[in-house]
């Protein structure tokens, strides 16, 4: 899909620490929040590029607080764009080590933002686009308290095929896939989805057919589907 700070530092904070923030939607309902659905961008993009499915998943979840994170770091790649963490399509491992060291920034901002609108954990849900996916999942399987759900979009399980894996957390989880995805091919989902499902998460899965490195019409049906059914089960 395509679509000023302070001056003065703050006491225990470093300067040098990223702060994660993007932008949000509140909820369509005009409530405070019920549930929180944080969208993960992909590599080379930023936060504004998955924002408009909170507008397209509203009336499904009208209480939802909508907000997606601007990655920390620029993009080798994409100058204007941002990276959870660098690829460099030489090392096989580096999925796996980026996503790992990604992850501690993100759950602590996961962490205040659930305490910011005084939520736990089971009314969080992660949506993510290909290396957004990848974080997605990896949060989602490695939470202290599993998320209510995650929607992983033209992604993949990086830990799929390590047999020293060992899951904190099983959330149910949807995989959507173009089949015809010349960036991650269709056979990530397949892989993922037998590899999560081996570790005892819940999985779904939905290949769009002809669709190729992006999200459709059709893949946001069934996000929207599936969180509205799982948040609605996650009640407070």
């Amino acid at each position: 899909m395509t679509f000023p700070s302070g001056s003065f530092p703050l006491d225990g904070v470093s300067l040098d620490e990223p702060v994660l923030d993007g932008p949000r939607l509140r909820p369509r309902n005009g409530g405070a929040p019920d549930c929180l659905v944080v969208l993960l961008h992909g590599y080379g993009a930023d936060g504004r590029d998955l924002i408009d499915i909170g507008n397209a998943w509203a009336d499904l979840l009208p209480g939802a607080m909508f907000v997606s994170p601007h990655a920390p770091d620029p993009c080798a790649g994409a100058p204007v764009g941002r990276q959870w963490f660098p690829l460099t399509f030489r090392d096989p491992h580096e999925l796996t080590l980026g996503a790992e060291g990604a992850a501690p920034l993100l759950r602590d901002f996961l962490a205040e933002e659930l305490a910011k609108y005084d939520l736990p954990p089971s009314r969080l849900a992660l949506v993510g686009f290909s290396q957004g996916a990848m974080m997605a999942l990896k949060l989602g399987t490695t939470a202290q308290e599993a998320p209510a759900a995650v929607v992983a979009y033209s992604g993949m399980w990086v830990d799929a095929g390590r047999g020293d894996i060992q899951l904190s957390a099983r959330p149910p989880v949807l995989l959507v896939h173009g089949s015809e995805d010349e960036v991650i091919p269709a056979q990530a989902l397949f892989a993922s989805a037998q590899g999560l499902s081996a570790a005892g998460v819940p999985v779904e899965w939905h290949l769009s057919q002809g669709l190729g490195h992006g999200i459709d019409d059709e893949g946001l049906f069934h996000g929207g589907r599936f969180l509205a059914e799982f948040l609605g089960k996650a009640r407070r």
